[in-house]
Order: C-alpha cells, then structure tokens, then sequence
C-alpha cells in the first residue's frame, strides 16, 4: 500500500525552494537605492530606484533623509577641522588635558591619546568593549575602563584598527572643548553654514524632514531603524539607565556617545553631494569658504598606509561588511581607494583611480561618498536592505557597492535627472 504520508513532500519542497528564492531575491535586490554624480559646481546626475517606505510605497528620493552609518566619521572631521582652525582644538595635544580625565592605553600609558591618533584609528581602541551602549546618565570613561576597549597587542600610533569607539572621544572633546551638545555644535559649524537639512539623531531635524526618512530594513523586510511615520522617535539617543529620556542631563564631554558621532548622521544624498563638492572645492562650495585648503589637505592626507602586518585591513564590528583588502590608506576619518600595494582591494569602481572619501555599513545600509580630486568629479550612493550583501567581484567592497560606484542602479529607476 502507497505511504500517502509522502505526497505533501513535493508541495513542501516547493515552498522551501520559494522561499529561498525569496531569500536569495531580498540579499541581491535593494529596498532603495540612490545614486548622484556631481563636479566642483554642481550635481551633474541623480538615479533612485526602490523605496523609502514600502509599507506606504513611498518611493526614494535623493532629498529624503538617510541614516548614513560611517560617512558620519568624515563628516565629524570636518567640524573637528573647523574647531582646530579657531584654535579650539590641537590635532596632536592629548585630549587627556580636554576630556578632563586620564585616557591612556592600559599597557602604554606613557603615550598620549591625540585626536590625530582617534580619526586616523591609529590610537590603539577597539570596539570589543562596544562604543554605542552608554546610556544617557552615564560616563564614557566607564566604559574606556573596560581593558577589552583596547588592543592588547599593538601600542597606539603604531597599528591601524578601525574602531567605532574613537569618535564618541572625538565628539566629547568637541563638547569639552566649546561648552556646546555635540549635534548642535555639528549644527553650527558644518550643516547651518552650508545650508544643509542634516542632523545627528533627530532631535535638530524639523517634523518635515523626520517625515521623509528612510526606512532602513531587515532581511525580512520588516521595518526597522528610523521608521518614524507614526511620531518622533520616543527618545533620540540612548535612554538613561531607568528609561527616561531628559536632554536637560547632558554635560559637556561626559557621554559623546549619545549622538552617535560614529555613524549617526540623517542626511540626503543630494546634500552629501554638497560635502563632496566641499572637498573638491577644497574647503569651498558655492561661494562659502568653510575650511582652507591646507585643512582639507591635512584632513585627506593618508595618516596610515598600509605595510606589512602594521594594521587591520577590515572592519571588524559586526555591523561592517567589508573584507580583508578594504583599508589600505586612511586619513583623518577619510579613507583613499585603489592601494597599489600587494593584498589591496579597495578599488569598488574597478578603474584603478585614486579617490578619497569614506564607505558606511550600518542596519542593512551600505553607503559611500567618493571624490576623484585631479578629475573634480565624485560620487555619492546608498542602498537600503541590504545585510549580508553578496561580496564583490573586483574588490573587497560588496556587490551592490560596485554595481552603485559603477553606475549602475540594481532596480527599475524612478528618476534620472541633472541639476541645471
């Protein structure tokens, strides 16, 4: 007699099989994808494809708002430059004498901490110990306590680790060093005077902008971080230990983890597009001097080159993607692609060009702003929905980031325009 205990096994293979198709469908296709071309004067090309919102099928425009990941370092280095060229700040005092507390290497405590040491990853941190899990109400000292924040084998100066956790001490030096909350300090020195729609968190971002937001969302395309349709965001940084969420416990330089200074940056692509016009235009865009010419040079300049066994070629955090061969060169929070050196595969355009900028890889995101200086022209991309990309076929960067720094967007384009 036939075992009819069998005959669902075809109807179970074919569902297991769509679903891995699905699977396979959402690890390769993007939520949104927004792609803008620009040179010293202006954005010469602008394509998006996807959504912001699929729940309300909003489709994804390049003025919609996105949770950029670590491009926010770049932009950081920026504020940073501003302040060292007000004289608030010393690339190379130790920031021991600012943060109003020792900051040292346990095993090295004759070297001081820089905030050249902190932007170029070169200070000896690493991320083991987290970076982002102060609450409100406490110290990022407490957690720079923990032996597991730093590397236990290389001495600060001499090894390039990347590591999220160098920027909340940036960012507490920044509020040491002027009294002001880091985002809006960030307000005042980089996004007001450039006129852009930009925040760290929300809390500086108008209902109108916080409205726009791009959705950033998990394998399963379920909403996830900044899905903000119903309201603000119940608190814009992390809560204090008993859930509450008053600002007004703020002090300067105690917790400069609170904005995520390391990746936290809600901004548009076409007003990222204006910091890339900035560094082609060498400290100017559109007629406003930000920074001189020697500051951006400084800020570009490789700090960290890689030779041998001096540093770690990936990132090593979890929200990171990238693969051995994905840093070669870095700068002050500003990283050079196409690395003429034997195990270097930085080069995501494929045309083995020289381009500075800084990737990001965060909640499924996978971001870069790119600019090729001798050329004035530069590039800036994000793709939403992304975790677990597939690795690319050229370099240590993913698919989907050489499909974008090549031009190509992986959906049907709702929009492909140049600015006049």
């Amino acid at each position: 007699m036939r075992d009819l205990r069998r005959r669902p096994l075809p109807l179970a293979c074919s569902l297991l099989a769509l679903l891995l198709a699905s699977t396979v469908a959402h690890a390769t296709t993007p939520v949104a994808s927004v792609r803008i071309a620009f040179d010293r004067d202006h954005v010469t090309d602008v394509r998006t494809a996807g959504h912001a919102d699929l729940q309300a099928g909003r489709t994804v425009t390049a003025d919609d708002p996105v949770r950029i990941a670590s491009i926010s370092k770049l932009v950081v280095a920026l504020g940073v430059m501003r302040l060292v060229e007000a004289g608030a700040l010393d690339l190379d005092a130790d920031v021991s004498t600012l943060l109003g507390w020792k900051l040292r290497h346990p095993d090295h405590p004759e070297v001081p901490i820089t905030l050249r040491l902190l932007l170029s990853h070169r200070a000896g941190l690493t991320d083991d110990a987290g970076y982002w899990q102060v609450p409100l109400d406490g110290a990022l000292a407490d957690l720079l306590a923990d032996p597991r924040a730093w590397d236990s084998a290389h001495a600060p100066g001499r090894y390039f680790r990347y590591a999220n956790l160098n920027f909340p001490v940036v960012a507490s030096a920044m509020e040491r060093a002027t009294g002001e909350r880091f985002d809006r300090l960030m307000q005042r020195l980089l996004f007001e005077p450039l006129g852009l729609s930009a925040c760290f968190g929300w809390s500086t971002c108008d209902d109108a902008q916080r409205s726009r937001a791009v959705i950033l969302y998990d394998t399963g395309r379920e909403s996830g971080t900044d899905d903000t349709r119903s309201a603000r965001p119940a608190c814009p940084v992390r809560a204090a230990s008993d859930g509450s969420c008053d600002l007004a416990q703020w002090q300067p330089g105690r917790n400069g983890a609170l904005f995520s200074p390391q990746g936290g940056l809600r901004i548009s692509a076409r007003d990222l597009a204006t910091i890339g016009r900035l560094l082609l235009g060498e400290g100017e865009v559109d007629g406003m001097r930000l920074l001189s010419p020697a500051s951006v040079a400084t800020l570009l300049a490789p700090a960290w080159v890689r030779t041998g066994d001096n540093g770690v070629t990936a990132e090593e955090d979890a929200s990171g993607q990238s693969r051995e061969g994905f840093f070669c060169r870095y700068g002050l929070a500003a990283q050079t692609l196409s690395t003429p050196v034997e195990g270097c595969r930085d080069d995501p355009f494929g045309d083995g060009r020289e381009r500075v900028g800084h990737a990001g890889s965060a909640y499924g995101l996978l971001s870069g702003l790119w600019v090729d200086r001798p050329a004035g022209s530069g590039v800036v991309y994000f793709a939403t929905g992304m975790q677990d990309a597939p690795p690319g076929t050229r370099s240590a960067f993913t698919a989907i980031e050489e499909q974008l720094a090549a031009g190509d967007l992986p959906a049907a384009t709702v929009t492909a325009t140049a600015d006049p």
